[in-house]
């Protein structure tokens, strides 16, 4: 793909995403390091942008660094049980004062890039009370969050801040997490996107190097990194249990990189770790209306000589025998199968974006149609290759000669191309 090329499909899947997400809710908690860092001012104009562009933009601050700061300097003692802060009553004063200060910081950021926000007492609470013979004090769990207020103030155009304090019936504040405030906001208000905006120093480094797991993807690398820090244990427990619960996606971001919020909603892979149900990225029959998209992916193929070209009449006149892998609107997989009259069926255009090699697509899309094959009680199935011999015998197709192939199939074969036949008996 050239430049322009690439350009293009950015700039496509930049709108693609704009008209997909205007009036979605997007929840995001920064923690506390990213407020703290010099980018934090590009990522709430980053967050500003978002708002404009239509989305429905929640934040979640964290606070844990400045009412630590506060409390020391108070000369206050606390300490920590299970990861949640332990100290008399007459810290709480100033727990809430420096949990109000992070969030008047962030509002003061939003309203320098003309956005209008709220901080708010949203969030009812009760205490956590005493477990296992400790008594936890000051920290609340929450109890509900005031849904219909919310909404009210998302549909007018503002923009609410949660600092990490609920309330119970009487007025009494509690210190609650402002990760799992995130987590819940973001179930309560079935939210498209929830963003984790975290530390990378905090973050098992195997996870950055993942685009995007399902939910038992998770748990699988939950079983195999029990060492990770209980940062990554807890993202990764918040985000699996928001998408069983009505969240769309969750998603995992390096708070030290700069458009990071940005390119993670406007581009398919974005640029953190994605957490999703089963329900990203489909196998469809393909459709006349993407025939342009499905020429644009195949280009890269043609041109380094791995597939035929075919042209929009060609796709026009076989689209039954096609079928895309699409993600949010976009295209990122194509294969066919061509039937033959003898019988036997050709899988063929077999494509698969880039991006996407990694995530098990291409290997989808040939089981899907050998799946079409064992249902039409078709039993012969091959493929015609120059450059992936090595990937379709690990898919079980072994090497098979010209003279096998159906007749009319034979008068296509050239001998400059040299293609190699592979063959699957499914039986």
């Amino acid at each position: 793909m050239n430049a322009v090329n690439e350009k293009a499909e950015n700039i496509r899947d930049v709108i693609r995403y704009l008209q997909k997400f205007k009036n979605s809710v997007v929840v995001i908690y920064l923690n506390e390091k990213t407020i703290e860092s010099s980018l934090f001012s590009s990522h709430i104009r980053d967050i500003a942008l978002l708002h404009e562009a239509g989305l429905k933009v929640v934040i979640v601050p964290g606070a844990r660094k400045r009412i630590d700061d506060v409390l020391e300097s108070s000369k206050i003692g606390w300490h920590y049980e299970n990861n949640i802060r332990v100290t008399d009553v007459d810290a709480m004063p100033l727990i809430k004062m420096a949990a109000f200060d992070v969030s008047n910081i962030v509002m003061t950021n939003l309203a320098a890039n003309g956005i209008n926000a709220i901080i708010g007492n949203w969030v009812k609470a009760r205490s956590k009370g005493v477990i296992n013979g400790i008594d936890f004090c000051t920290a609340g769990e929450i109890e509900k969050l005031q849904s219909d207020a919310i909404r009210k103030i998302l549909d007018d155009g503002f923009v609410p801040i949660f600092p990490c304090i609920g309330w119970n019936t009487v007025g009494r504040p509690y210190n609650i997490s402002s990760i799992t405030l995130a987590q819940k906001i973001a179930i309560e208000l079935k939210a498209e996107k929830l963003f984790f905006v975290m530390d990378s120093n905090g973050i098992n480094p195997k996870l950055r190097d993942i685009p995007a797991m399902d939910l038992k993807e998770v748990d699988v690398f939950l079983e195999e990194t029990k060492d990770s820090t209980y940062q990554t244990r807890n993202v990764l427990k918040l985000s699996k249990e928001a998408c069983e619960n009505g969240v769309i996606r969750a998603h995992i971001l390096d708070g030290n990189i700069d458009g990071v919020i940005p390119c993670e909603i406007f581009s398919d892979l974005g640029s953190g770790t994605m957490i999703y149900t089963s329900n990203y990225g489909i196998i469809r029959q393909m459709k006349i209306d993407d025939i342009p998209s499905v020429i644009s992916l195949i280009r890269p193929f043609v041109e380094s000589g791995k597939l035929l070209p075919r042209t929009e009449s060609q796709l026009r006149e076989t689209v039954g025998d096609y079928i895309v892998y699409e993600v949010d609107g976009g295209i990122r997989g194509c294969s066919a199968l061509h039937v033959y009259s003898d019988g036997q069926a050709e899988i063929a255009a077999v494509a698969v974006d880039e991006r996407y090699k990694n995530m098990g697509v291409g290997p989808r899309m040939i089981k899907k149609l050998l799946g079409d094959c064992e249902a039409r009680n078709i039993e012969k199935v091959f493929i015609l290759t120059t450059q992936a011999t090595d990937w379709f015998e690990g898919l079980g197709f072994v090497a098979s000669e010209v003279s096998t192939l159906p007749e009319e199939r034979q008068k296509l074969w050239k001998p400059e191309r040299n293609s190699k036949v592979y063959r699957k008996v499914i039986k």
